[in-house]
């Protein structure tokens, strides 16, 4: 994997109630994009370098959301994703974007639903990412099957392997990576692709208080009643239930791109598939700054 170049420009929020860093790849004056990263509790770094054959053509803006990465803080106040979407907000502001087009990954699609459905202005397109479940039951279904890949028998005799090897005591370093990559392998169409994905740590108190706010969830309905043009991509071997992004996608009246040979990581495991259909998305839809007339 090739290693992570520096960011064109980085810095940290200073109108969010908690600094958040962000950073920028890409070319300055082409079409932006700010992307949302998974979790929550994660932050942007897993991304990389995947995702920069994106910035090839357009700038790309990732920040660390409130708690994670480089935007980690002290404060015991459980963040929520009201939390989150107000930081969106504020990010959005801070570094001008408008029009504002986001990309949303995992976790961070459904921060970019959640952010449509309760803030105003809409942002001005969504492209979202194998998103997280739109409701508690797709979540269960989620956790159900995460839990019985990782406990089948591929993965087992991989994590046995690993166990009975003398890998912790020669070389620590790559135990430690090893452990990781099986700790993913479920999300993955093929567990040997784990090996591709950036090494990165979720905290956990994030984690937890973010879905607990969520409760009983289910952003179906809400959905129907935005109006913004959207992409959605979904690996048809991603433990997220496909159904769950087929009633986004029915409400968002989104065009949905399911990707063969995928699971949960398409910037990994398809990625010219992948940004073949988000280049295609965009080069269809151009919207206009915000007060411009058409």
């Amino acid at each position: 994997m090739p290693p992570i170049p520096p960011p064109r420009d980085s810095g940290f929020t200073t109108t969010t109630e908690v600094p958040l860093y962000w950073c920028a790849y890409g070319p300055v004056g082409r079409r932006r994009l700010l992307v949302l990263h998974g979790g929550p509790g994660a932050d942007h770094q897993y991304l990389l370098p995947q995702m920069l054959a994106l910035a090839e053509d357009h700038e790309l803006v990732f920040y660390d959301q409130r708690g994670g990465g480089r935007s980690r803080t002290d404060d015991p106040t459980p963040i929520t994703w009201q939390t989150h979407v107000s930081d969106l907000a504020a990010v959005a502001h801070e570094l001008d974007f408008n029009p504002l087009e986001i990309v949303g990954y995992s976790w961070g699609g459904l921060l970019a639903m959640l952010h449509a459905v309760s803030r105003s202005p809409l942002p001005d397109t969504l492209i979202l990412l194998d998103p997280a479940p739109i409701n508690r039951t797709y979540r269960e279904q989620f956790e159900a099957e995460f839990a019985r890949r990782q406990q089948g028998p591929v993965i087992q005799k991989l994590r046995d392997e690993l166990t009975s090897s003398s890998l912790r005591d020669r070389d620590p370093a790559a135990y430690r990576h090893r452990a990781f990559e099986l700790s993913v392998a479920g999300y993955f169409a093929d567990p040997a692709r784990a090996r591709d994905l950036t090494p990165f740590r979720v905290i956990g108190r994030v984690q937890q208080s973010v879905w607990a706010s969520l409760g009983d969830f289910n952003l179906g309905p809400e959905l129907a009643r935005v109006t913004i043009p959207s992409l959605i991509v979904h690996g048809r071997e991603d433990p997220i239930p496909l159904a769950s992004s087929e009633m986004a996608a029915e409400a968002l009246r989104a065009r949905l791109v399911v990707l063969d040979d995928c699971g949960h990581v398409p910037y990994v495991e398809q990625p010219q598939s992948l940004f073949g259909a988000v280049r295609e998305f965009l080069y269809n839809t151009i919207p206009l700054p915000r007060g411009e007339a058409p």
